[in-house]
């Protein structure tokens, strides 16, 4: 099997009656790409960035994008109030948060043990999903927000991006920390946020607040509570979505 890295720049490239059967794009940049003429049956796509206002899908001449959105809405109820703009709106909508994790985490213990340790084509686990989050939320509230300097907990799962950052991965732990530690540590990142948003005024909401990936492109407490709540509904339908496909046994599944 032909494998394309970083290193392999492909852009302009022209593919003419190519067999791309089975082909797996992983942060991969398609951004404007042309398909003339393609069988797409049983295709996924996967592209959280495709909703953030500024982009289209267009299939057969009809931007899809609206529909992939009210769609998502209706299956996740909550999430259409993730860009709320008022505290009051932003308390409702981390309340609904909250609710939805509550029950994937029900779901997840009820399924065999060791399930949350388990990998789908080589994602994140359940585990390090909640790992990621609380990365997550000390990059955007400890660190954007509250100003701490040093905002990491080692229990964070980071990315390649941020390695790639110039941030240094070593502040985060080795190895995979049992569950009810994960668990611990996520649960108080949970109530920070909480925490935050009981006192929180309109006022608070339009304090500018340095971007911790791009300094060039000045935040707000507003937009930083936005990303959080973007992280947390996107992962959140990354891991409903992966627990699905372990309790269908379906290919692709490996232990962490």
């Amino acid at each position: 099997m032909t494998t394309f890295t970083g290193s392999d720049d492909l852009r302009g490239a022209r593919f003419e009656g190519a067999d791309l059967r089975g082909a797996r794009f992983v942060g991969a940049d398609l951004s404007g790409v042309v398909m003339r003429g393609v069988d797409v049956a049983d295709a996924d796509v996967d592209a959280p960035w495709l909703l953030d206002g500024r982009s289209r899908l267009l299939v057969n001449g009809v931007d899809v994008t609206p529909f992939v959105d009210a769609e998502l809405d209706r299956r996740f109820p909550g999430r259409a109030q993730r860009r709320a703009s008022d505290p009051d709106g932003l308390r409702a909508a981390w309340a609904a948060v909250e609710r939805a994790w509550d029950a994937a985490l029900d779901r997840a213990a009820a399924m065999p043990p060791g399930t949350v340790d388990v990998r789908v084509d080589g994602e994140w686990s359940f585990a390090q999903t909640l790992r990621h989050l609380v990365m997550a939320t000390d990059t955007w509230l400890r660190g954007a927000v509250l100003g701490v300097e040093q905002p990491y907990h080692p229990i964070g799962q980071p990315n390649d991006e941020y390695a790639l950052d110039g941030h240094d991965p070593s502040v985060f732990a080795e190895g995979t920390p049992p569950y009810d530690e994960v668990l611990d540590v996520r649960a108080g990142r949970l109530a920070m946020v909480r925490d935050l948003l009981a006192t929180v005024t309109a006022e608070d909401l339009a304090v500018p607040r340095r971007n911790p990936w791009a300094p060039q492109h000045p935040e707000t407490t507003l937009s930083c509570l936005h990303t959080i709540l973007e992280e947390e509904w996107e992962h959140l339908r990354y891991a409903l979505r992966d627990l699905d496909a372990i309790a269908a046994g379906r290919a692709g599944v490996t232990e962490g």
